[in-house]
C-alpha cells in the first residue's frame, strides 16, 4: 500500500489529520478503537469533504445524503469528522469521548452527537438501517417528485467492515436491497482481512463480492486504501448504477501507520503512548503534540460547510417553486419531514359494535386501511406473513412493483425488516412498520432494541400473540416474549384486550412518536360495547376498571384475550357472592407513567389482586404482589384446537375463579 508520507498534498495532510486526531481521542480515553479510523480515513474525507451533499450547519436537512457508519466501533473517526468539518461537535467533545454525560458515546448514538444518523455497534444493525433509509428515500421520491422538481434526491452511504459482513443481519439485508434494486445505496466495505480475535482466514473466508454480486449488487474493488482517486472514481461510478445497490470493497490496513498496522492489537485498545509517538512520527507529525490541528488542514476540512450551504440553498429554491406549483403534496412533506400527523386523522378511525367477535388482528387490518388516507405517511409491510398478520393496504400496490407503493414484502427477514423499519424512522418523512408472529420477534430482538435506544417512531406488528394460536404448537406460541419486550426500556407494549381496545392502541402508537409494538391475537374475540366504554381514554392510561363491584373483595387483571375469562370468571364470584373487579391492562408501560394516585385507585391498595396473561409469569408479582397470584405460562404450550389449548392451561373463567377463590383463604 502507498504511505501516505511520500505525498504532501493538502488532501494527504487533511486525511492525517483525521486519523491522528481519531488516535488522540482514542488514547486519551484510554478506551476505544484506533485500527478503523487509521485504516479509513481516507474513505471518510472523500465522503463529508467531497462527495456528500450535506450540511454541517444544518444536520436534519431533508435532502442531505445519509451516512451510516455501521461498524460503529470507528466512532472516533466519525466524531472526528464531524468535528472537522463543522458539525456542532468540538474539540471538547472529542476530549470527553467515552466519559459520563459526554456527547461522544463509545458508539454512536442517534440523537447525542449531533450529525449521527443512526445507532450503531452491535454489527450489521447499520447495514440493515442503511437499506431502510435507501428505501425511504425511493418511495419518498416517488410520491413527492414532479418533472423538473426532484425534491427527495439523495444517497445512503455506509462504511461496514468484516464483523458486519459475517453477522447474519448483513445477508438478510443484502438481499432485500439487491431485490429492491436499490440504486442509491452505497457500501463502503473496509475489508483489511482482520478481525478482533485475528485473521480473517480464522473464521472467515467467503467471496464476499461474488455474494454480493450474487444477491444483485454492483461491485468494485479498491486494492489501496491511500488511493484518493481510486475511490472516489468507484464512488463516482457507483452512482451512476441506478438499478442496483453499490458495494465498494476498500483494501484497508488496520492500524495504518502504527507499530500494531495489520494486526488485530490495532482494534480494540489504544495504540499506548510509545505507539502513538511513532505513528505521529510516521505521518510527519509533532510528536509532542496532541489534537494537533494544521491550520491548512483545518480550513480545507471547513470547506464542506461552505458547500453545504450552497446545496442547502439551491433546494429551498427549488422546493419554494415546487411549493407554489404543488401547494397540496408540498404542505404534506412538511408536515411529515416534522413528524406532524394531519388534523383531525383521528376521525377516521373506525368504531367496532358488539355484533360478532373480531380477532384484534383483524381489526388492526381495518384501522390501518380506515386511516390509510389520512396518514399517507404510514409504510410497510410484512415478513413474508401479510395474509396472516393482515398487515396490508387494500387495493394497494407492492413497493417493489411502484416506488410509490406502501406495501413492502420484506420476505422471511424478520431481522432486516426491522432494521429496515428503523432506518426509515430515522430517515424521516415516515412512519414505518413492520410485522411477524409475535414468536417471531425472537429473530428481531436486536433491531427492537436499537430501535428504544434510537428512541425513534418504529412500529411493530405481531400477531398469533400467545397459546390461543393452538395447533401450530409451542414452536409458534410466544410465552416469555411479551415479557422480555416489557422489559427494554423506551417501547411502548400494546396488548389489546378487543377490537375498540386496538383502535385506541393504533391511535396512541401514532401519536406518541416512539416506537410501539402490539399484541394482537389470531383467535376471534368480544367486541367491548363502544355506548359504554370510551376505549381511548381508557387505553390511554394504560390500564383501567373494566367491570366493578360495589365493595370489592379481589381485583382480577387481565390482558388481551384473557380479559374475557377475567370477565366471566368474575360473574361466576358473584354468584357465589363474592365482589370482584376487572382491571384490562393493554400496556404496562403507559400505567407506568401514570400517578402513583392513579394506580392505586385502579389496583386497590390492600385487595388481593390476580392476574391473568397468557404469557410468562416474570414480572406480574410488582403489581399482584407477594399475597397474590398470577395464572399465566412458565411452560411451554401445546398443539391442538387453540381454545382446548386455553383451557387445559389453565385459561378458563372457571379455573380463574377457583384461584381467585383461594386469595380469600
Amino acid at each position: 500500500m502507498t504511505p501516505s508520507l511520500t505525498d504532501t498534498s493538502l488532501d494527504t495532510l487533511s486525511v492525517d489529520t483525521l486519523r491522528l486526531l481519531a488516535v488522540d481521542t482514542v488514547e486519551k480515553a484510554k478506551s476505544g478503537h484506533p485500527g478503523a479510523p487509521l485504516g479509513c480515513a481516507p474513505i471518510a474525507y472523500l465522503l463529508f469533504h467531497k462527495l456528500m451533499k450535506h450540511n454541517p450547519a444544518h444536520s436534519k436537512w431533508a435532502n442531505r445524503d445519509r451516512f451510516v457508519l455501521s461498524n460503529g466501533h470507528a466512532s472516533a473517526m466519525l466524531y472526528s469528522t464531524l468535528f472537522l468539518t463543522g458539525y456542532d461537535v468540538t474539540l471538547d467533545d472529542l476530549k470527553s469521548f467515552r466519559q459520563w454525560g459526554s456527547r461522544t458515546p463509545g458508539h454512536p448514538e442517534f440523537g447525542v452527537a449531533d450529525g449521527v444518523e443512526a445507532t450503531t455497534g452491535p454489527l450489521g444493525q447499520g447495514l440493515g438501517m442503511a437499506v431502510g433509509m435507501a428505501m425511504a428515500e425511493r418511495h419518498l421520491g416517488a410520491i413527492y417528485n414532479k418533472p423538473g422538481f426532484n425534491v427527495v434526491d439523495h444517497h445512503t452511504y455506509a462504511l461496514a467492515g468484516d464483523g458486519d459482513m459475517m453477522e447474519g443481519l448483513s445477508h438478510e439485508a443484502a438481499s432485500l436491497a439487491g431485490t429492491l434494486g436499490l440504486g442509491k445505496l452505497i457500501v463502503l466495505y473496509d475489508d483489511n482481512l482482520i478481525s478482533l480475535d485475528g485473521p480473517t482466514e480464522l473464521s472467515f473466508t467467503e467471496n464476499v463480492y461474488k455474494r454480493f454480486e450474487a444477491y444483485n449488487w454492483h461491485v468494485q474493488r479498491v486494492m489501496d486504501g491511500n488511493d484518493l482517486a481510486g475511490i472516489e472514481a468507484a464512488i463516482e461510478k457507483a452512482k451512476l448504477v441506478t438499478d442496483k445497490p453499490s458495494l465498494i470493497a476498500v483494501r484497508t490496513v488496520i492500524g495504518y501507520g502504527s507499530p500494531k498496522a495489520g494486526s488485530s492489537k490495532a482494534h480494540g485498545e489504544p495504540l499506548g503512548a510509545v505507539d502513538v509517538l511513532a505513528t505521529k512520527k510516521f505521518f510527519g507529525f509533532p510528536e509532542d503534540q496532541s489534537f494537533y490541528l494544521p491550520e491548512d488542514a483545518l480550513a480545507n476540512w471547513r470547506q464542506a460547510g461552505a458547500r453545504g450551504a450552497v446545496f442547502e440553498t439551491e433546494w429551498k429554491k427549488l422546493f419554494a417553486d415546487y411549493a407554489a406549483a404543488f401547494p397540496d403534496p408540498a404542505a404534506q412533506f412538511e408536515r411529515t419531514q416534522k413528524g406532524e400527523l394531519k388534523a383531525g386523522w383521528e376521525k377516521t378511525i373506525p368504531s367496532f359494535g358488539v355484533e360478532k367477535k373480531v380477532a384484534t388482528r383483524n381489526a388492526g387490518y381495518a384501522v390501518m386501511n380506515a386511516i390509510a388516507e389520512s396518514v399517507p405517511e404510514l409504510f410497510g409491510g410484512a415478513a413474508d406473513l401479510t395474509a396472516s398478520t393482515k398487515t396490508i393496504f387494500k387495493p394497494g400496490v407492492s413497493f417493489h412493483v411502484d416506488p410509490a407503493g406502501r406495501n413492502v414484502f420484506f420476505g422471511v427477514r424478520e431481522l432486516a425488516m426491522c432494521a429496515a423499519v428503523n432506518g426509515m424512522a430515522a430517515h424521516g418523512g415516515l412512519i414505518p412498520f413492520g410485522s411477524t408472529f409475535f414468536v417471531f420477534s425472537d429473530y428481531a430482538k436486536p433491531a427492537l432494541r436499537i430501535a428504544s435506544l434510537m428512541e425513534v417512531h418504529s412500529l411493530f406488528v405481531f400477531t398469533h400473540d400467545s397459546i390461543g394460536v393452538g395447533e401450530d404448537g409451542p414452536t409458534h406460541e410466544p410465552i416469555e416474549h411479551l415479557m422480555a419486550l416489557r422489559a427494554v426500556p423506551h417501547i411502548t407494549d400494546f396488548r389489546p384486550a378487543d377490537a375498540n381496545e386496538t383502535a385506541a392502541a393504533w391511535r396512541l402508537a401514532l401519536e406518541r412518536k416512539g416506537p410501539c409494538f402490539f399484541a394482537l391475537t389470531r383467535q376471534d374475540v368480544p367486541v367491548l360495547d363502544p355506548a359504554t366504554h370510551d376505549a381511548y381514554s381508557s387505553v390511554s392510561k394504560g390500564a383501567y376498571v373494566l367491570e366493578d363491584a360495589a365493595n370489592p373483595q379481589l381485583v382480577l387483571i387481565a390482558t388481551g384475550s384473557e380479559v374475557w375469562p377475567a370477565l366471566d370468571a368474575a360473574k361466576l364470584l358473584a354468584a357465589d357472592g363474592i365482589q370482584a373487579r376487572v382491571v384490562s391492562m393493554p400496556s404496562w408501560r403507559i400505567f407506568e407513567e401514570q400517578t402513583a394516585a392513579y394506580k392505586a385507585s385502579v389496583l386497590l391498595t390492600g385487595v388481593p389482586r390476580l392476574a391473568v396473561e397468557a404469557g410468562a409469569t416474570l414480572g406480574w408479582w410488582k403489581y399482584v404482589g407477594l399475597d397474590g397470584d398470577v395464572i399465566g405460562l412458565d411452560r411451554f404450550g401445546a398443539s391442538a384446537p387453540g381454545p382446548i389449548v386455553m383451557k387445559e392451561l389453565g385459561f378458563s373463567p372457571e379455573n380463574v375463579a377457583a384461584r381467585a377463590k383461594k386469595l380469600l383463604k
